[in-house]
């Protein structure tokens, strides 16, 4: 009953306050008093590593934490228009507990580039609920391998953190490759949990130096294949593809859980069925040869500005309608072609003529 009065009060005064939502107001007297919205403070930005930001943040009252391995959407705001991305909190299983986001700056990273130039204690980020099913299970493994390249170091961190916060036993092996050992940010918490634990490994491989080491069997051999070892893996498309590949041929695919951060949106060419068909965008009234890459990648290219948030399928902020044609999804290869159908336009392609929502 409590509940529904709540929902009802929040109703008349969402209603008193058009046009515009009662947040919408608030956020003029302080952007942290908010009604609904979810946003998070930073409290302190630390420079890790010469790639990576990251930010502890204090969220809003509406914050509910999150399991382990989960990612969040957050947004900010540069030069007036409002940006989103998604990236997994590094800290361990938390309701109350600060929020702590670490973000590589790559080179063409719009938004991770600014937030490791910009960020300052103070700057106001909006967030998101958690998501995601990378979690921990709730009975927690004998043996946990926790595998990473690059970013993908976060949601295996706050999985490896959770299990110690808990005091668990659970036999941890933690391999994680990058550039070079100045590249892993968290290098100083790891190297005292792996000297101070001896119930947990930790080791490192690194890809750009004088004798550069990528993944290779003898890595997870006698690990991953050892005490029904459930293997938790993040990382960039190379290194996923390879493990997957190894989980294969090992007969250990069904103890693979893994997260991607990014897909490969190359488009998927057939000598013997060639690109083909015209994108028609309804909304915008405009019109472009399909050349095909995802609808998402199209329309930019046609001047448009569809929203979205992670381009790999996961968040569904970018769905639109396909009234007509013929769509492929680039992650699973399946085909649909049946007419007013919801699709995510960051991982489907057309085929052929297709007529969009956008």
């Amino acid at each position: 009953m409590a509940n529904r009065i709540a929902h009802l009060v929040e109703s008349i005064v969402e209603a008193t306050a058009t046009p515009y939502p009662v947040d919408r107001y608030l956020e003029l007297i302080d952007p942290m008093i908010t009604w609904r919205t979810t946003r998070a403070k930073v409290i302190d930005v630390r420079l890790q590593t010469d790639r990576s930001v990251t930010l502890t943040l204090r969220p809003t009252r509406q914050w509910k934490g999150h399991s382990a391995g989960q990612y969040v959407e957050f947004s900010t705001v540069i030069d007036g228009v409002r940006h989103r991305r998604f990236f997994s909190p590094a800290n361990a299983d938390a309701h109350t507990d600060p929020l702590e986001l670490t973000v590589t700056a790559h080179d063409d990273g719009f938004v991770s580039q600014h937030l490791r130039r910009h960020a300052r204690p103070g700057m106001v980020l909006g967030l998101s609920a958690p998501a995601g099913v990378f979690t921990l299970p709730s009975n927690r493994p004998a043996h946990a391998v926790f595998l990473s390249g690059g970013s993908g170091i976060t949601p295996v961190l706050s999985m490896l953190r959770t299990l110690i916060e808990e005091g668990s036993q659970t036999r941890a092996t933690f391999i994680h490759y990058a550039r070079t050992p100045a590249d892993v940010p968290y290098r100083a918490e790891l190297d005292a949990i792996d000297r101070t634990l001896p119930h947990v490994d930790v080791q490192f491989h690194y890809t750009r130096t004088d004798e550069p080491e990528h993944f290779e069997p003898a890595h997870l051999d006698g690990i991953a294949d050892a005490d029904g070892a459930q293997v938790f893996l993040c990382g960039p498309p190379a290194l996923m593809a390879a493990v997957r590949d190894y989980a294969d041929q090992r007969g250990l695919a069904d103890r693979l859980h893994t997260e991607a951060f990014t897909v490969d949106t190359a488009p998927v060419v057939d000598p013997d069925q060639p690109v083909t068909g015209e994108i028609s965008f309804t909304k915008a009234a405009v019109a472009a040869a399909n050349d095909g890459r995802t609808l998402l990648e199209q329309a930019e290219s046609a001047g448009l500005n569809p929203e979205f948030g992670c381009r790999m399928g996961i968040c569904f902020s970018c769905t639109k309608v396909r009234k007509s044609g013929c769509t492929r999804n680039i992650l699973t290869g399946e085909l649909d072609s049946e007419p007013d159908q919801h699709i995510q336009i960051c991982v489907n392609a057309p085929v052929g003529d297709v007529e969009i929502e956008v």
